[in-house]
């Protein structure tokens, strides 16, 4: 079984919600996402490239897990809270990546 990583790339059109969307992220989301997730690993960061532009990323020990996750009841949930807050504001994307090699 191959690990995965669910990549959330999320971008923050308005300049001025991105501290609010940072905080939020920080002390709700992320801590709420890897325990509905059941996942120990997770990280998140903004683009050097485009300040608009942010990522997390979620660790699964097999693409099997995130794949069945992804698809039920916890991401639902997750994503019923991100649309409360942030409906309108910020577009998202969700990527699943099948880890190749890691050394």
């Amino acid at each position: 079984m191959a690990a995965a990583w669910l990549v959330v790339r999320a971008t923050v059109a308005n300049s001025a919600d991105r501290a609010r969307f940072d905080q939020w992220y920080r002390e709700e989301h992320l801590p709420d996402a890897m325990k509905a997730f059941g996942v120990s690993s997770a990280w998140r960061g903004w683009s050097q490239q485009d300040p608009a532009v942010h990522c997390a990323h979620y660790r699964f020990e097999s693409v099997e897990r995130l794949q069945t996750m992804a698809s039920g009841p916890e991401i639902a949930a997750l994503i019923a809270e991100f649309d409360r807050w942030w409906l309108g504001k910020v577009i998202r994307t969700r990527e699943i990546l099948v880890v190749a090699d890691e050394v």
